[in-house]
């Protein structure tokens, strides 16, 4: 059947893909899913855990395991929410901010280099197949 040959081709891309980002993002003590957390933050508004949640499709548990690990590393803190006394929000600190700029840096040339075997024409042609692929899961993982 091509539909489970398609997906375990997308699924076998993925696995090299997400090692490569472990790889590469290892130096800087990050995990990917950490990486992608400091990506969503800044130094002034941050963000609200619920927010990070929806944003990494991950569990609020998860999330705050996360960030706990982020704050003991220094590159984030906690702050109360100037909107909602209950909540609060989280920030990066200024170890944060370079550490996420060295690791987006190296980041984006290991991407390069990985997609380096695909012509511009052929990233191109992909990016097409995969937007039309995600849009309908995007809205189908989507909380209700």
């Amino acid at each position: 059947m091509l539909s489970r040959h398609v997906y375990a081709m997308i699924l076998e891309a993925f696995l090299y893909i997400d090692d490569g980002d472990h790889r590469v993002l290892r130096q800087f003590g990050l995990t990917p899913t950490q990486f992608s957390a400091l990506k969503q933050l800044d130094v002034a508004d941050g963000r609200r855990l619920t927010d990070l949640t929806e944003l990494l499709l991950v569990d609020k548990s998860t999330v705050t395991r996360l960030i706990d690990r982020l704050e003991q590393a220094q590159l984030v803190r906690r702050v109360p929410d100037p909107d909602d006394r209950r909540a609060q929000r989280v920030v990066l600190t200024p170890v944060g901010l370079e550490c996420r700029e060295q690791a987006r840096a190296a980041h984006e040339l290991s991407i390069v280099q990985r997609m380096s075997d695909l012509s511009a024409s052929e990233q191109q042609q992909l990016v097409v197949l995969l937007e039309k692929l995600c849009a309908p899961l995007r809205v189908k993982s989507t909380p209700s």
